[in-house]
């Protein structure tokens, strides 16, 4: 569980993720945390970061936050999750000051890098094993396919891969999420280690 004032500035911070999801992240990012650094891949403004920061300061490790933080499409004008108070003074979405400020007011400066850039480019130059990779970034297939593929081969063994926005019918929300977790489970290199409202973590068994 967060502590008070952790869980007050994620309540406050604009983001996707429930409470549950929020605090499984966090149990996950603690346990996982012990064979090697955490990856975020898609941060937005920080309510994720919290949670697995959190998790990262009880197994002294670090969290790569990794966001280009110029926005998904669907934070773009017009569509359904813009936010004009994320936008910069080019009239372009761009979250990276307000994720700072989260991260700042929640104190974990010293536990959280931001790495502004495409996940994909970092992932093909990125060599160290890590302990954990939650991916939030990009739904559209190509983007989750591509985050999946490049990211979940550097999860050490025993290590944990979450995925979020996982939805069963396309009525209820997008399907790339879902399909990663499908490929994940029947690579046979994965299985289900526990899951939350839209949030799905998976363990490496090989």
């Amino acid at each position: 569980m967060l502590d008070p004032k952790l869980d007050l500035i994620a309540t406050q911070t604009p983001g996707f993720l429930s409470a549950a999801e929020g605090s499984m992240l966090q149990a996950a990012a603690a346990e996982a945390g012990r064979l090697g650094v955490i990856i975020e891949i898609g941060s937005y403004c920080g309510k994720s970061t919290i949670y697995l920061g959190s998790g990262a300061n009880q197994a002294d490790t670090l969290v790569f936050a990794i966001d280009h933080h110029g926005g998904s499409v669907e934070h773009q004008p017009g569509e359904f999750f813009y936010n004009p108070e994320l936008v910069d003074t080019h009239g372009d979405t761009d979250t990276l000051a307000r994720f700072r400020h989260t991260i700042r007011e929640a104190c974990l400066e010293h536990r959280v890098i931001a790495v502004v850039g495409n996940a994909s480019a970092v992932g093909h130059h990125w060599a160290q094993r890590v302990g954990m990779v939650f991916i939030d970034g990009g739904h559209s297939m190509h983007d989750a396919v591509s985050d999946y593929r490049l990211w979940s081969s550097h999860v050490a063994l025993d290590g944990l891969l979450a995925i979020h926005d996982h939805y069963s019918t396309a009525k209820a929300g997008g399907q790339a999420p879902r399909a990663i977790i499908e490929a994940a489970l029947q690579s046979g290199l994965w299985a289900l280690d526990r899951e939350v409202d839209s949030l799905k973590i998976l363990r490496r068994l090989s």
